[in-house]
């Protein structure tokens, strides 16, 4: 589908200085402030945000616009993505859709005969999983390209990479290269390094890589940007951010030209860490970029056995997954940011991740206090049965990705088995318990499209409605319900609730034009939904396929 694409950064220069302008013609859908649904023909705004929903008589001197019938929605927000990595994917060789290593490989040589230019081959995306042996690949399939570069190739989770013998040997990796704390050398049988790293394995590659310039952040956020207001994403929570991408966004945020809201996480293994928690936190007044969060890393991912378990594997004894910030280094971690005002949002799949991560937070909130910083677990995914009702005992939010349930389910019980399975994904009981659940895609792990993870979130099925019945369906949510969680509780999880989620008067006049009702269309045909307008602040800033 072609789409004409209103892009102008220039658009977003004097977002607070404008005329009114008039909605009419619509089906529109929001929640209020205390989170019930109602609905609206028309919207005037004033000055970028919204003054009235459905006003007795149009008012005078407005630009008035047609909305045509077409249904509208707030501009939904992306709980956790990673702006710049989206970016980057966009741009680079994309190995989702391969089908085995073999696949993958090609993939890599049709994608390299086009960039005599770079010094690296990168890309990102592919899932052994999804291939018939589902085994690790190897180097040697990389090798027998005849690239002469190094090739780096990161996992769809992030959490591992797939490297040739040149960027092994440019990392310095052999046989007898000790697993770094956290990390592991995925190895043959005679202990030589096959190519996969794991974790924190993977930074002895990454640091070799040349550094991202100001011109190539440029290029990822403007894809990055096009590409997520396209679908509609108007407000987007930046997973860990260091401190070059620090001071860009905030460079961008002076100059007024950031495509999209960003609320951003400090990254905890930055060395500035520090300095920017003395900085304090930077609150964009048009609300364009806020920072008063940081990212920190429990552990690894399910799909490469990194997510740390309180008991082995099911399909692998000897293992438990990968503590990536060292039990001992959480209490000073946690302190120094939450006694500095931050939100503390930490990285936990596994179940032992989750209890080390709430035993903490509960520890210190009696020791610092900082219990109302709405700090949160980003993922939540595998959690103790036992240890499900402490998030809303503690507040700590839980922050879950929908389309991840729907991507894990051929393996996520392989890796924990029948019983741990019943506290994983469980959205339904997590809401039933009190607490707010914002809801994301985790992008670019999973594709971006917030119709995907609306769609999982209320069938708990793929997008070829497999398994029919739903995967563990009674953790599914309503419509009503996960429309929550990408609007009012993910603008509640950065803190920005009184600003945006809702198109209620006094807010911002985000919002998005669609094509299908996704409150009466069967659950199924959710996925489908197709965005026609995007606007931020009262302004159009993309435009697709009339209909």
């Amino acid at each position: 589908m072609r789409q004409k694409l209103v892009f102008l950064l220039l658009l977003f220069a004097g977002f607070s200085a404008s005329a009114a302008t008039f909605v009419t013609n619509v089906k529109g859908y929001t929640l209020d402030n205390d989170g019930t649904l109602i609905s609206f023909s028309s919207l005037l705004i004033k000055d970028g945000k919204v003054q009235a929903l459905d006003p007795d008589s149009q008012p005078d001197d407005v630009e008035v616009v047609d909305g045509q019938g077409k249904y509208m929605l707030p501009g939904l927000i992306d709980a956790h993505g990673h702006l710049l990595g989206l970016g980057d994917n966009l741009l680079k060789v994309d190995l989702r859709e391969t089908t085995s290593e073999k696949d993958a490989a090609r993939a890599v040589s049709e994608y390299a005969l086009g960039k005599v230019d770079v010094n690296w081959i990168t890309g990102r995306g592919w899932n052994q999983e999804l291939w018939s042996d589902r085994a690790f690949p190897q180097k040697t399939s990389l090798d027998k390209l005849n690239i002469d570069k190094p090739i780096w190739l990161i996992r769809v989770d992030g959490h591992a990479g797939w490297a040739n013998s040149k960027a092994l040997a440019i990392a310095g990796i052999d046989k007898s290269t000790k697993d770094p704390e956290g990390g592991e050398i995925i190895r043959d049988a005679q202990g030589n390094p096959t190519g996969v790293l794991i974790d924190n394995a993977m930074g002895m590659v990454e640091k070799h890589m040349p550094s991202e310039s100001a011109q190539v952040m440029e290029a990822q956020l403007r894809a990055a940007g096009e590409h997520l207001l396209s679908q509609g994403i108007t407000s987007m929570h930046d997973a860990g951010v260091g401190h070059n991408v620090y001071t860009f966004y905030l460079a961008k945020a002076v100059a007024e030209t950031l495509p999209l809201r960003v609320y951003a996480m400090v990254s905890a293994t930055d060395p500035q860490l520090g300095s920017i928690l003395e900085r304090g936190k930077v609150i964009d007044p048009d609300g364009m970029l806020v920072i008063r969060s940081v990212k920190a890393y429990g552990d690894g991912a399910l799909g490469s056995r990194g997510a740390a378990l309180l008991e082995p594997y099911s399909d692998a004894k000897h293992q438990h997954g990968l503590l990536l910030t060292a039990q001992e280094d959480m209490p000073g971690l946690f302190n120094d940011v939450i006694a500095a005002g931050f939100q503390l949002n930490y990285h936990a799949i596994g179940d032992k991740a989750n209890r080390l991560a709430l035993d903490q937070f509960e520890k210190t909130f009696s020791d610092v206090g900082g219990k109302a910083l709405r700090n949160r677990i980003e993922h939540a995914q595998v959690i103790a049965i036992d240890d499900l009702p402490r998030f809303a005992a503690l507040g700590v939010l839980p922050s879950m990705q929908p389309t991840h349930a729907t991507s894990d389910k051929n393996m996520a019980e392989d890796r924990v088995g029948k019983e741990r399975i019943k506290g994983a994904y469980a959205w339904q009981t997590l809401i039933d318990s009190g607490v707010r659940v914002p809801l994301g895609s985790d992008f670019p792990v999973e594709l971006a499209n917030p119709f995907y993870g609306l769609h999982a979130a209320v069938t708990r099925q793929d997008r070829d409605n497999q398994p029919v019945e739903g995967w563990y369906p009674e953790e599914a949510l309503t419509v009503e319900q996960a429309f929550r969680g990408f609007t009012l509780d993910a603008a509640y999880a950065a803190h920005m609730e009184d600003e945006i989620g809702t198109l209620t008067p006094g807010k911002w006049a985000d919002f998005i034009l669609i094509d299908q009702d996704i409150f009466a269309i069967p659950a199924e045909d959710i996925w489908k939904t197709q965005v026609l307008q995007t606007w931020i602040a009262g302004k159009a800033v993309f435009e697709g396929n009339k209909k």
